[in-house]
């Protein structure tokens, strides 16, 4: 039996999220689907979290226990052309039997962008949340402070979650504007925001609230506010999904380590 890694990269428009549902439009599903055709064996995937519908991953992870003797060179290869166009996994590589994906992760990256300006990019469409106006991309930096340390995040946590604990810890929260594209006179701005774990639709609640502060409908110094009421209600609309993105899952190298087996 052998416990194989793989990144995943998607485009979640046309599924229903990541995690396997009974309409079996589901990442998972598809990931499942494959391995049977290339095993023969019924395999559990196990994945480094879960995205919503209509989300994306840049560098989803997941791992998967086998008995199959395919060489690890060949997953890969062997996966993609199984797999619909939109789903693409790299990087396989054999782990210690130990490794889990979601509690072996020491951090997560998420990506949030808004296209801003006078017209949208057609070929980014399913990519980003498009606005109209310009925002104060300095006032959204300056709000996006308050969030980096520790924190109670219950404001900025969807009532629906089932977590014990709202507490998690950012690591790093920042705000990047690509160049305008002369064309469309509009220009991406991307939010950045690392941390220890993510509660249900945190990013999201927390790019719909930035977007308020770039509208000048709250302050910057209001996400401070925000965030001690611990209190949804206080905080802005849930940004919608398809302007996220999984971008990076981090471990110790140490989990990814075995001997003798080399990564893609």
């Amino acid at each position: 039996m052998r416990n194989i890694c793989m990144t995943v990269s998607y485009d979640g428009t046309a599924y229903s999220g990541f995690q396997t549902q009974p309409s079996q439009n589901t990442v998972q599903d598809y990931l499942e689907k494959a391995l049977l055709r290339l095993t023969g064996e019924v395999i559990k995937v196990t994945s480094s979290g879960r995205t919503d519908a209509g989300v994306h991953s840049r560098g989803q992870v997941i791992n998967f226990y086998t008995a199959a003797k395919i060489p690890i060179e060949r997953w890969c290869l062997a996966m993609n052309t199984l797999l619909p166009a939109d789903i693409v996994v790299s990087g396989a590589k054999q782990v210690a039997m130990e490794f889990h994906s979601r509690r072996s992760a020491i951090r997560k990256t998420y990506r949030y962008t808004i296209r801003c300006g006078r017209h949208p990019d057609l070929f980014k469409r399913h990519l980003e949340f498009y606005h109209p106006t310009r925002l104060n991309t300095d006032a959204m930096r300056e709000g996006l402070l308050h969030v980096v340390g520790t924190h109670d995040f219950t404001s900025f946590c969807s009532e629906r979650s089932t977590k014990l604990s709202n507490v998690r810890t950012i690591f790093e929260a920042k705000l990047e504007c690509d160049p305008p594209d002369a064309m469309l006179e509009s220009y991406a701005i991307h939010i950045y925001l690392t941390g220890s774990g993510f509660l249900y639709n945190m990013v999201r609640i927390i790019a719909g609230t930035l977007i308020q502060v770039g509208e000048g409908k709250r302050t910057s110094e209001a996400i401070r506010t925000i965030l001690e009421a611990k209190n949804r209600a206080k905080a802005g609309p849930t940004a919608v999904p398809h302007g996220l993105t999984l971008w990076e899952v981090s471990y110790n190298e140490d989990a990814l380590t075995l001997d003798c087996l080399s990564d893609l």
